[in-house]
């Protein structure tokens, strides 16, 4: 496996845990709310149970927005190498590794600090198309593109 290939496949699995992660939510505060209503009755009872839904609500909101991101992910080959950024991207600029796919968290691979970025980012969109050796400045930081995975 390349080392791309690793950063995509770590990537993915943090989006996969976040998924299960937020259905197990989801599905506990079904359970509790199933189990809550055998027992109670009157307005706490109510209170509660309107909490929960407010609560699963939001699990749900999350759960769709993480769904969405596994699914841009789900699109990439992390096996092709192009010659300018494309999405997918490994991008080594200034030592530092930037993988071009989604605003995700900062990941350590081989000892190696990868950064997620979106392309619709600043960052993200200057490096979008172009090839090793272009150069350009952000906040007053000049990046220059070194290598292209």
């Amino acid at each position: 496996m390349t080392f791309k290939q690793k950063i995509y496949h770590q990537y993915h699995q943090l989006v996969q845990d976040r998924i299960d992660a937020f259905r197990d939510m989801i599905a506990a505060l079904t359970e509790d709310s199933k189990n809550d209503a055998k027992g109670s009755a009157g307005d706490k009872h109510e209170t509660a149970l309107s909490m929960m839904h407010i609560e699963q609500e939001k699990f749900n909101t999350k759960l769709k927005e993480v769904l969405a991101q596994k699914a841009v992910l789900d699109k990439l080959d992390s096996s092709v190498v192009a010659e300018t950024i494309i999405l997918g991207s490994l991008v080594k600029a200034n030592g530092i590794y930037l993988y071009l796919s989604l605003a995700l968290p900062k990941i350590n691979v081989e000892g190696i600090n990868i950064i997620a970025l979106s392309p619709q980012s600043p960052l993200g969109n200057k490096l979008m198309g172009n090839k090793v050796g272009f150069t350009f400045e952000i906040n007053t930081t000049k990046y220059t593109i070194e290598e292209i995975f």
